[in-house]
């Protein structure tokens, strides 16, 4: 029975990753900024683009979240002298922009509270998962 329960328990482990990628990325999506006619000043634009690219990936027993659309870190991180890093860059050594210009943008955060302010439900999940799985076998 233990080979049972070792089968299930790496099914669980490939599982909960999976389950919890498919939530952060639905929590990014629903607060990722989409551009409108109204916001970009271009008659007839259809925003929704980094939205709709938004998507996860596991690798082995990395899960990541985020986006393949050049402009997505301009988005999430601001640009010029809005830019903020994120706290854990600690080998971020470039001053923040001078502020001379137009088009900076602030952050509108979407991929870091979409894993930050659920990390109890993802928790929950791979517990679940694995007891879960533990259970069934």
């Amino acid at each position: 029975n233990s080979a049972e329960v070792m089968a299930e328990l790496s099914r669980a482990k490939e599982r909960a990753p999976e389950i919890i990628g498919l939530k952060a990325e639905g929590y990014a999506k629903r607060l990722c900024p989409v551009g409108t006619v109204e916001s970009t000043g271009i008659k007839g634009y259809r925003g929704g683009t980094l939205r709709n690219s938004i998507t996860h990936t596991v690798d082995g027993d990395v899960l990541s979240v985020g986006s393949n659309i050049p402009y997505a870190a301009f988005v999430e991180l601001g640009t010029g002298p809005h830019f903020e890093p994120p706290p854990d860059w600690e080998t971020f050594t470039s001053k923040r922009g001078s502020g001379v210009g137009r088009g900076y943008v602030k952050p509108r955060r979407y991929l870091q509270p979409a894993i930050e302010e659920h990390a109890g439900e993802y928790k929950t999940i791979a517990e679940n998962e694995l007891k879960g799985g533990a259970m069934n076998a």
